[in-house]
């Protein structure tokens, strides 16, 4: 069914959405399942190109794994298939002993092929990962090697790279956890003390690890997260998010980015339920309507959500990526359960839609990275990639399945 047809109807299209994301939940988990496992060297293939190439010398990135721990580990829990269990067992062994460091304690960024270490600098970001997957893969298994892992990350980050004076969390550090010049999770990144994608994985790590550690010190650290996106973070003039700042909070960046603010507007949500407190709940309820209002300036016509904008130079990047695609879906069925406002379920359907046109990949399957402004495949992207993996995907479609019922 095309949105774009004049016989398409927007609530015979809702009755569909669960059937046909429950349906797609089980093609991505297949997909890794079929083509991702390496079978000589242990763990996953680290990059597959779109034409489902396996690149062998590639990095194995430690957000890569740790997602993909997440991913199987949650839908384990769904699904209960045996097989997502042995590959979240298979992505939880390798991390244990090939991507922790045993010197130095935390995630390696890489290691080579063989597993030996390429990159041992210590990203607060992967940190997180490392807590989301391992908390994840405990819930999955009650197996408390995990916890216990989880844990000793947890530590480390409170104890390396939380700021006492102006609150939040500085970006990385070198591999023994002293001062690192260059702190950028990319290349595209501006290179600032403090990001809001850092603290927003953050938060989501600690309201992970407090579902199965409910511990008052982790709840005081979650608030006081959420309390810097409602003071520091948010932009209450327009209700997007700022990027990246400096040790004191002031904002280094003009780009908007529509899927990550459309993400941060549900998940800060789910991070305050995930403890309970009434006043942060409230206060994340009202935010997560804005932030996906003013996210929903970056939908098409056809229903994707473009990828970012520079408000300075008024500048939109014509990409429509995976990511913010899934996303949307999360953040708009959020909004529409909070207010029973129409557009968010029709936004919904149309995205959904968008994603089965264009995103879903027919011949080789899982998603393509993305499309062009004349809805052209994006060229020489992976299919598997340190940043390309089942983790906003699986999610998207195991939070729609709670929200939506048949």
């Amino acid at each position: 069914m095309n949105p774009r047809d004049n016989t398409f109807s927007i609530e015979t299209a809702w009755l569909a959405i669960p059937g046909e994301i429950e349906a797609e939940l089980s093609n991505i988990l297949l997909y890794w399942e079929q083509f991702t496992p390496d079978l000589q060297k242990g763990g996953f293939a680290a990059r597959i190109d779109q034409t489902n190439q396996v690149q062998q010398d590639a990095p194995r990135g430690s957000v890569l794994y740790a997602r993909i721990l997440w991913a199987f580990s949650a839908a384990y829990t769904h699904t209960r298939n045996p097989i997502h269990l042995e590959l979240a067992t298979r992505a939880f062994l390798y991390i244990r002993e090939f991507l922790k460091d045993p010197e130095n304690g935390g995630l390696y960024w890489s290691v080579d092929k063989d597993g030996q270490m390429l990159d041992g600098h210590k990203q607060i970001y992967a940190q997180s990962f490392g807590i989301y997957g391992m908390s994840e893969y405990y819930r999955a298994t009650r197996d408390k090697k995990a916890l216990e892992q989880a844990l000793e990350w947890y530590s480390l980050i409170e104890r390396h790279s939380r700021d006492p004076v102006h609150g939040g969390y500085i970006e990385a550090f070198t591999r023994d956890w002293a001062f690192l010049e260059d702190k950028r999770l990319s290349a595209k990144d501006e290179n600032s003390a403090k990001s809001m994608n850092t603290h927003l994985h953050i938060v989501e790590a600690y309201a992970n690890l407090y579902q199965v550690f409910p511990n008052l010190k982790l709840k005081t650290e979650i608030l006081a997260l959420l309390n810097i996106f409602d003071e520091k973070i948010i932009n209450k003039n327009n209700y997007h998010l700022g990027l990246f700042f400096s040790n004191d909070w002031k904002m280094d960046s003009t780009i908007i980015s529509f899927g990550h603010d459309i993400e941060a507007g549900w998940l800060l949500q789910a991070c305050a339920e995930s403890v309970g407190d009434e006043d942060a709940i409230r206060t994340a309820e009202s935010n997560a309507v804005r932030i996906t209002t003013a996210a929903m300036e970056g939908l098409d016509t056809d229903g994707g959500l473009w990828y970012e904008y520079n408000s300075n130079t008024k500048q939109l990047v014509f990409e429509k990526h995976w990511w913010p695609q899934a996303e949307a879906l999360v953040g708009l069925c959020n909004a529409w359960e909070l207010t029973g406002n129409a557009v968010y379920k029709t936004a919904l359907v149309k995205n959904w839609h968008f994603i089965r046109n264009y995103i879903m990949d027919q011949k080789y399957g899982e998603w393509l990275w993305g499309i062009d402004r004349e809805n052209l495949k994006i060229p020489d992207q992976d299919k598997v990639g340190i940043w390309k993996c089942p983790y906003h995907n699986t999610r998207a479609c195991l939070e729609l399945l709670k929200r939506v019922k048949p």
